[in-house]
């Protein structure tokens, strides 16, 4: 059964707003932050206060992309991240890093799924690729909800289909409205708060399973007791009653964090083995 629990691909903490470099950073929780997500200093600016005045030190960390994110974590460069589920899971399939905690929206939610999106009058999707026979299909890169869960799909390595790149789930959305694309794979989350807006198109299909969203996963070079400590700060926030903690929940719109372990992941890991993941994958199936 489905549980009510997106940040999207890989969301990021810190307690300085200053971007540093690896091997600079003496004594904090160094979190990864890739080189192209801009503003997210600011929009973290409330967590890290919170952060700040439990005392606990921590330092942004840039990545250039997801591979490079990996060598951190694997050389100890680098101790954490908050990341989308498919990203998270490539993590723990190559054995560098291991979930913690992650958020429930302040809807409520804390996990999502792929739904499939298409014209209004479409069939029933089958759950094979076969499907997509000499269609153009449009998802985000490296989704659980997108590129993993097409090739996760029976017969994906097989179907003639034109695969096309959105920047975001609401990016792919617009353009299938626009006849850009012939059907486009989706977060289920995305698609309930914008279907409205579309009214010639039908969710005609989803993933049966469903994957944690917007986990902090830890380097497995990071002390445990430091991880303990970050771990124990971030599960106080709910009940915290002070303005830096309400602040925060209210810039980040969640109410809450909760545990998450590798069994949260199973459904994920699964789906990515079955897109051709495994310690090998370089974050690219081009």
């Amino acid at each position: 059964m489905k549980s009510t629990s997106c940040f999207f691909i890989s969301i990021l903490l810190m307690l300085t707003v200053t971007v540093t470099s690896p091997g600079l950073v003496h004594g904090d929780f160094r979190i990864v932050i890739m080189q192209d997500q801009k503003g997210m200093a600011e929009t973290y600016r409330p967590l890290l206060n919170f952060l700040k005045e439990k005392g606990f030190e921590a330092s942004f960390v840039a990545a250039r992309n997801y591979p490079h994110a990996a060598e951190l974590f694997a050389s100890g460069l680098a101790d954490g991240m908050f990341s989308g589920s498919g990203v998270a899971g490539c993590m723990f399939i190559k054995q560098v890093a291991y979930p913690v905690v992650r958020p429930v929206n302040i809807e409520g939610w804390s996990t999502y799924w792929a739904v499939v999106i298409g014209p209004e009058g479409s069939k029933r999707f089958t759950q094979n690729a076969s499907y997509f026979d000499n269609k153009k299909v449009l998802f985000c890169s490296l989704a659980s909800s997108g590129e993993f869960y097409f090739h996760s799909l029976d017969g994906s390595l097989q179907t003639h289909a034109t695969l096309l790149k959105a920047s975001s789930h609401g990016v792919a959305l617009d353009a299938l409205s626009r006849q850009a694309a012939d059907f486009a794979i989706v977060k289920n989350r995305v698609w309930d708060k914008a279907r409205s807006k579309y009214p010639g198109l039908i969710r005609v299909g989803e993933d049966p399973g469903e994957n944690p969203d917007g986990t902090l996963i830890v380097s497995k070079k990071t002390d445990d007791s430091v991880v303990e400590t970050l771990r124990n700060i971030l599960l106080e926030l709910e009940q915290d009653p002070t303005p830096s903690a309400l602040s925060a929940k209210k810039g980040l719109k969640l109410k809450a964090f909760i545990p998450t372990s590798i069994a949260d992941f199973k459904y994920t890991i699964q789906l990515l083995k079955k897109a051709g993941v495994d310690k090998n994958f370089n974050f690219s199936f081009e």
